[in-house]
């Protein structure tokens, strides 16, 4: 199953920027590893914000959130996801 996942970083602006760059890299990490394992499709950037677009792949809803919870930004992060569906006029 598909999901789209919305995700913004509400890390406190006044974090030390030594944590942030160990979150950040730790971060980078986690992803690879979930495009690894098919998990994670696409990745792009919001323009102005710090926040992303996804494109996840996971058997249900329950994996897709201990995918999600696995990330280091995880606890710093909001997140909406969108199921989706296949439509008809794609093959």
């Amino acid at each position: 199953m598909e999901f789209l996942v919305y995700t913004e970083n509400r890390l406190s602006p006044d974090t030390d920027p030594e944590r942030v760059a160990e979150l950040r890299a730790a971060e980078r990490v986690r992803a690879d590893e979930l495009r690894a394992a098919g998990v994670l499709k696409r990745l792009w950037r919001t323009p102005g914000r710090w926040a992303t677009v996804a494109l996840y792949e996971a058997p249900d809803a329950t994996d897709l959130h201990d995918a999600l919870a696995s990330l280091p930004m995880w606890r710093f992060t909001d997140v909406r996801v969108e199921p989706l569906a296949s439509h008809p006029q794609e093959r």
